[in-house]
């Protein structure tokens, strides 16, 4: 009986939620290890689906996993880094693009058709909304450093993605962009979920992947729950904030000033995190706003 009523009163308290963000758009961005466990990112689909049903509208955007380095391994390529990025060449990118759009992207959409909502693939292999230009780091002496088929994203194909959602689909986009001359680039899917979420001007972005949220200080239970622009800025000039958190807070700054109202960093590990942080009081991880 009490696991009914406890039941219950989240359903009350998700009900004021579930009516402010009806007909609101909602960008949410799958990576990590989360995309290397069938089970949790099933069961993320599924809370994404829950999200479609009740009215809101999300877009999906996702990563690779190990899918890409493990596929490499099995061709007998061998990853290379340059100044932490990896160097990305004809082959790599064949092999990335089609782990992420015949592998992963297919199989996202087939997933939620199965569970009967509208879906579709947004990818390099059919309607691409993504487009970039080559990224090029900076060496010695402000020499231009070559990594490859990479890009930095140019523009978003907002409008499509927009007359998806409008129809009730939820667009599902792999970070596979092209080029001004119809190539291919290898794009970080943050920072494509960043600019998805600017361009169709999403109520949240939602960043899923395997860690808490963002830290205060080396303590991994000082979790902050609300920062804003300035104060995650001041944690990155005291390398509190690095690596692989990086790309994330910079692909909400990009969401935040393109008119994205907030933005979360949430641990896809968490059962029904993705629900806990939109449709709770408390939330589950660390919101952004500027």
């Amino acid at each position: 009986m009490q696991d009914a009523i406890d039941k219950a009163a989240a359903l009350v308290e998700a009900h004021k939620y579930i009516r402010r963000f009806e007909g609101k758009t909602v960008v949410v961005k799958v990576g990590g290890s989360i995309m290397d466990e069938p089970a949790t990112l099933d069961s993320l689909i599924q809370d994404i689906c829950f999200m479609d049903a009740v009215g809101m509208r999300p877009v999906l955007v996702h990563g690779g996993g190990k899918g890409i380095t493990e596929a490499m391994k099995q061709a007998g390529l061998e990853a290379q880094f340059v100044q932490g990025r990896r160097y990305t060449d004809e082959r790599t990118l064949a092999i990335a693009e089609h782990v992420l759009v015949r592998d992963i992207n297919a199989g996202i959409v087939k997933r939620i058709r199965e569970l009967e909502h509208k879906s579709m693939g947004l990818n390099s292999l059919g309607s691409c909304v993504t487009f970039a230009r080559r990224l090029f780091l900076e060496g010695d002496a402000g020499r231009r450093v070559d990594i490859g088929y990479v890009g930095e994203i140019e523009s978003i194909n907002g409008e499509l993605v927009q007359a998806l959602v409008d129809a009730q689909h939820i667009p599902v986009i792999a970070p596979i962009a092209r080029d001004p001359s119809g190539g291919k680039l290898n794009v970080n899917a943050d920072s494509v979920a960043g600019h998805v979420a600017a361009a169709v001007g999403a109520e949240k972005l939602v960043l899923v992947s395997d860690t808490h949220g963002i830290r205060l200080s080396e303590d991994v239970n000082d979790l902050a729950s609300h920062l804003t622009k300035a104060q995650i800025e001041e944690l990155v000039s005291k390398g509190i904030i690095s690596a692989g958190m990086l790309p994330k807070v910079e692909a909400s700054f990009i969401a935040l000033e393109g008119g994205v109202a907030k933005t979360h960093i949430i641990d896809g590990r968490i059962p029904h995190s993705l629900l806990l942080e939109v449709y709770t009081e408390k939330g589950i991880g660390t919101e952004i706003v500027l």
